[in-house]
């Protein structure tokens, strides 16, 4: 499963570097993205699911980043 670590990436470049990376994947690839704390994980994930990917789960980790994963859906 493919892995985009966001982590120490600010907001809205996150998102686009999120989204620069899931255009070179294949339509229905589940992907994990590594995210911080704070507005990053609320607007990533609701940005993407706005952009029709579907969200499978966002969990915090241990070491207190988040790991979303969701399923590309082709725009």
């Amino acid at each position: 499963m493919p892995l985009i670590d966001l982590r120490g990436v600010s907001c809205p470049t996150n998102f686009v570097k999120a989204k620069l990376a899931l255009e070179e994947l294949d339509n229905g690839t589940t992907v994990q993205i590594l995210l911080d704390d704070g507005e990053t994980v609320k607007n990533v994930p609701r940005s993407l699911k706005a952009d029709g990917h579907r969200l499978i789960g966002l969990k915090q980790t241990a070491e207190g980043h988040y790991i979303l994963e969701l399923e590309k859906v082709e725009e």
